[in-house]
């Protein structure tokens, strides 16, 4: 009994002496960042401070904020396969690797003169640049932002072709647009350090922008010196340029353009492709097995960007001046307009949440990120921001093209 009861003590003395421990060691040490997961979590870019504001879809909040990221007057983000970090690129050149939930940035690389958005590979090993000064791409290490590549958009003269339509493909592949140069390029990076580009020449007249379809297949870009786009199916033995939708202005008197429309976003809904015509109040609607016009949709201005929710069910599309105070909601099984928000002034980017219940309005000149329920099209949200523009989800680093 007497041993049971010294071993009781002993125990009991060392549990009270665990206790004590434990009680200095949180009255000293700070407490550790609460854990989340990534999914749920977005930037949004302040135009003019240079500076991300980072947003939590579920709660609809600020949840931080990130300085120093210099010109973002068209900045362009992708994510790690993890959502944790984002690659910002910013017009002036440089490329940001932001760690989101620690909030701070971890590497920064001046890398052109200007440079207009950025693409990640299929493995999130690796994220390329594409630029306007000079023209061309660059590969760089995901992790450290390391320069593994810099290739050039040689054109016969001599001179660079600024770049633009770039999008990631599987296997380390990366399709783009030389605007100076009409003509797609694919580079095969399996070899980063040495890039295989394939170069499929006259496919028009500067394209501007492009997209990819949800499944990799089919690449777009649109034509700004002409009516038309390009299209090439990536599935092909042999690539190949299609010309689609040629002359769809034709014989009329186009306006004046007040802002280049912009393809990137999935504007494809079902069986049809939703774009924007150039310098037209119009939304063309084509079949996506013929890659023929099938329709056209009269909206409230030029076209901007025209999104389709995820689910494919709407459309929804936002202005150049004088119009961009506007945001018009098409109904894909009528093709008709449904509504149309006036959600502030000059709304500039939209982001749609994973599932698509709320979508993301950024209103630049109003300072403020306006959050719709897409169903209702009622307000369920207002963020005070500065000047915002881009709006990017994690939910994009499972996505290809994004």
């Amino acid at each position: 009994m007497h041993r049971r009861a010294l071993l009781s003590l002993t125990a009991g003395a060392g549990l009270l002496a665990a206790g004590c421990a434990n009680t200095t060691s949180t009255a000293t040490t700070p407490a550790a960042p609460a854990l989340q997961g990534t999914g749920d979590l977005g930037v949004v870019i302040e135009r003019a401070l240079g500076a991300l504001t980072l947003v939590n879809t579920s709660t609809r909040q600020a949840i931080g904020r990130v300085e120093g990221l210099g010109d973002l007057s068209h900045a362009s983000v992708v994510f790690s396969r993890d959502g944790r970090y984002a690659f910002v690129f910013g017009r002036d050149g440089a490329a940001t690797r932001v760690d989101i939930l620690a909030q701070k940035i971890t590497h920064r690389v001046m890398q052109a003169g200007n440079s207009i958005g950025g693409a990640i590979s299929d493995d999130g090993r690796l994220v390329v640049a594409q630029n306007y000064t000079p023209g061309g791409i660059k590969v760089f290490d995901a992790a450290t932002l390391e320069l593994l590549a810099d290739v050039p958009a040689t054109m016969p003269n001599g001179q660079r072709s600024r770049v633009v339509g770039l999008a990631d493909l599987p296997q380390r592949r990366f399709v783009y647009s030389l605007f100076d140069a009409g003509a797609i390029c694919i580079a095969d990076c399996s070899d980063p350090r040495q890039p295989k580009v394939t170069t499929l020449p006259n496919i028009g007249k500067q394209p501007y922008d492009a997209l990819l379809s949800p499944n990799g297949r089919t690449y777009i870009a649109g034509l700004f010196g002409e009516d038309g786009l390009a299209m090439v199916d990536m599935w092909a033995p042999k690539l190949q340029v299609r010309r689609i939708l040629g002359g769809y202005g034709r014989g009329e008197q186009p306006l004046p353009v007040y802002k280049m429309p912009h393809l990137r976003g999935w504007a494809i809904a079902g069986q049809h492709a939703y774009l924007p015509a150039v310098g037209r109040h119009e939304v063309l609607v084509v079949d996506t097995t013929t890659w023929e016009e099938v329709g056209r949709i009269p909206v409230a201005g030029q076209p901007v960007f025209v999104m389709a929710r995820p689910d494919g069910r709407q459309v929804w599309v936002n202005f150049s001046v004088p119009d961009y105070h506007r945001v018009q909601v098409i109904d894909t099984p009528s093709q008709t307009i449904i509504d149309t928000l006036e959600p502030g002034k000059a709304v500039l980017h939209m982001e749609f949440t994973p599932r698509g219940e709320s979508v993301w309005i950024s209103c630049r000149d109003s300072h403020q990120v306006q959050v719709y329920d897409t169903h209702t099209r009622q307000l369920q949200a207002s963020l005070k921001v500065d000047a915002p523009s881009g709006i990017f989800f994690t939910a994009r680093a499972q996505r290809m093209g994004f």
